[in-house]
Formats: structure tokens, sequence, C-alpha cells
């Protein structure tokens, strides 16, 4: 009873030196973390499991100590310290994936995304979390592993075990076919360069941003706060809109069908005026086209850009509210209408035989830019044309 009773005193007095000892180490990491951002992550993130891990491996070597000295047991003993290995295992891989989850979190803190050019930073965030989970699934598999290998009978079939281990391997991956398809599809997707964190995509019909990206699901926030659930294999074998792959700023549309009457011109201008007086454009593309006129209507659209996609979904709102509302107050008789025309060829109504009228020729001044080209018209336009512009050929001259 004497020697068990030294033994329980000799783990508590070394688990109270241990927790003195890493409180003080505690203190000190925090107080000199006021000038060091890695001391500071290091004092939040791993003081308890080095707390712990430290607990475990003083109370080990204490028992060791102690069983040794006073004989106690064998059988009591064994299984005492075997069960004291494996926490010790297992409290130092929790302490190993905390240091390195500190070092990703150090690594993060450099890469800022509330900064309008956040490309760059949003890839390496992306990749840091996938590292960041595929390194704590192989710190737990390496942490079972060793603690089995702790077992006489595990290590004795371990011969049989890989003698096996083809057919066994041919199997599981049969059998994970779909899980270990997601797993790669995390790693692509994290290093291709083709989704990140905080893009902008269309998926599914839906319109949203990646707000979360694991090695297994994609999670979607769509513009209505709702979220959705895609494996991450949807993005490497389906088509998907990315809206921010290479910048932030895009553009959009904003169709309208009105009459033949349609002061194309002026209404380009307006269309200028408006925009010019909203915050919500980027000042890069302002343009208006005819694109259909056809089935007793023509249909104009005005395209427009802003920063990003949240500002250029309002803006769109914006235009159509404002050219409604100018039509409407404005030039009435350019709304969509429907003709209908009762009479015959003998018929002289007067507004069946209205002459043509010349239209004046309206001279372009200077401070007016050139509103009516997409592929041209200004320095915007000349570098999107030039993008569909394909190799200049070689034409040999005639002999």
């Amino acid at each position: 009873m004497q020697a068990y009773l030294w033994t329980i005193a000799a783990a508590l007095g070394a688990a109270a030196i241990a927790l003195l000892v890493v409180q003080t180490v505690h203190r000190i990491v925090r107080a000199l973390g006021r000038r060091s951002v890695l001391l500071a992550e290091l004092a939040q993130h791993a003081h308890r499991p080095f707390q712990v891990a430290a607990t475990v491996f003083a109370v080990q070597a204490a028992v060791r100590i102690g069983t040794g000295l006073y004989a106690v047991g064998t059988g009591w003993r064994q299984a005492l310290l075997h069960g004291l290995v494996l926490l010790t295992i297992a409290t130092t891989a929790w302490l190993v994936a905390s240091l390195l989850l500190v070092c990703e979190d150090i690594a993060l803190v450099r890469f800022r995304t509330d900064v309008p050019n956040n490309r760059q930073a949003r890839r390496i965030r992306t990749q840091i979390n996938i590292l960041r989970r595929l390194t704590v699934v192989i710190i737990v598999v390496l942490a079972l592993g060793v603690m089995l290998m702790t077992y006489p009978a595990v290590r004795g079939v371990g011969a049989s075990v890989l003698a096996s281990a083809g057919v066994i391997g041919a199997l599981a991956a049969l059998a994970a076919q779909s899980v270990l398809a997601n797993l790669f599809a995390g790693l692509q997707l994290a290093f291709g360069g083709a989704v990140r964190l905080d893009d902008v995509v269309v998926v599914e019909g839906e319109w949203g941003r990646i707000e979360e990206l694991t090695l297994s699901y994609v999670v979607v926030q769509i513009w209505d706060d709702r979220r959705l659930v895609l494996p991450t294999s949807y993005f490497t074998t389906k088509p998907f809109e990315n809206w921010t792959r290479t910048q932030s700023a895009v553009l959009g549309t904003a169709e309208f069908d009105v009459d033949w009457a349609v002061p194309v011109q002026t209404m380009r201008e307006e269309l200028r005026r408006m925009v010019e007086d909203t915050e919500l454009w980027d000042g890069r593309v302002c343009v208006l086209q005819v694109t259909d006129a056809t089935g007793g209507s023509v249909r104009l659209r005005a395209l427009v850009s802003a920063a990003d996609a949240g500002r250029l979904w309002d803006l769109r709102c914006l235009v159509r509210e404002h050219l409604v509302e100018w039509i409407r107050d404005q030039r009435p008789t350019v709304m969509p209408r429907v003709r209908t025309e009762i009479g015959d060829a003998n018929s002289d109504l007067p507004w069946q035989w209205v002459q043509p009228r010349r239209r004046p020729v309206r001279r372009r001044t200077e401070d007016v830019p050139d509103d009516a080209r997409v592929f041209g018209g200004s320095d915007d336009g000349d570098a999107r044309s030039s993008s569909f512009v394909g190799p200049d050929e070689v034409v040999e001259a005639p002999r």
C-alpha cells in the first residue's frame, strides 16, 4: 500500500510541477507576444495542448520511476504505463497539430482579403485552409497508427497485413471512389486556381460567393443568404461561372424593348449622365447599343461596369429604374406598342401617308464619348477587342 500511495503522490507532484512550469512559460510568452505575432498566437492557441501534454509526460515519468523503485505488480504497472503512453502519443499529436495551425495562422495574417485587389491573397488563403485540414488528417492518422503499434498483437500481424495490402487497397479504393475523387478535387481546386475563397460564382443557376472550401465539399453563399453545398468534384467535372477569377470588376447588362421611334443617341446620353452621378459605376464601360430590331420593337442593351458583383447588381437595377422612368416621363411615344391598321389601299388617312422626315445631322462634340461600341471607342474597349483578335496571318507576296 505504501508503494501505491508513493506512486500516486509522485504522479500528483509531477503534475503540479508540470502545470506550474507551463503556466510560467505561458505568462512569459504572453508578455513577449505584445511585440511578436508568432508568440501571441502560440500563447493563445498552443497553451492548452502544451499544458496537457506536459502534464501527461510528467505523470508518466513519475509513475515509471515510482513503480520501478518499489517493484509494483508487473501486470498493473504495464497496464498503467501503456495507458500513459497512449495518452502521451495523443497529447503530443494534439500539440504538434496546434503548432502547425499556429504557423498557418501566421501565414494567413500576411494575406489580407479586405483590400480591393485581393485575388492573390484569396488564392493563398484557400491553399492554406486546404493544407490545414489535410495536416490535421495526416497527424490524426499517424497518431492512431503509432498508438496501434504499441500493441504487440498488432505488430505481430504486420507481415500478413502487408501481404494482403494490395487486395485491401484495391477494395478500399473501389469502395471510397467518390471520397477519393472529392479529396483530389479539393487539392486540385486549392492549387489549380479555378476557384478560391470569396470568389463570385454562378452554379446550378444560383449566384453567390465561395464561403467555405474543404477537401470534400464547397459551400456557396447565395445572394439571398441561402447556402448551396456541393461536392468538390462538381467544380472539376461541370462547367460553372467564376466572375472574379482574374479581377473583381465585372460587366453587366440591362435590356429594353421599345418602339422604333426611340432616339437612341439621346437615350445613350441620358444613360451616360445617370451613371456619372452614381458611385456604383467604376468609370470603365457605359455603352448603349441596338442589339435587335424585329417583331415590331427595338431591343436596346445598356452595358455598364462596376468594381464588384454586388455593386454591379445595384447598378443594373438603377439603370433599369432610371431609364424606364425617363422613357415614361420624357419619351412616352417610344413605349412598346402594338399597331393595328384598318383600311385598304385606297385609304387616304393622313397618318398613312406621312412623308419620311429627313434626320438632322448631329455633330458629335469632343466632350461626348463614343458610347456606341463595346469593342472600341475607348481604351477599355480597344483592350477588350484585342483579346478576341487571332494571330496575324503571314501573307506571302505573289510570285
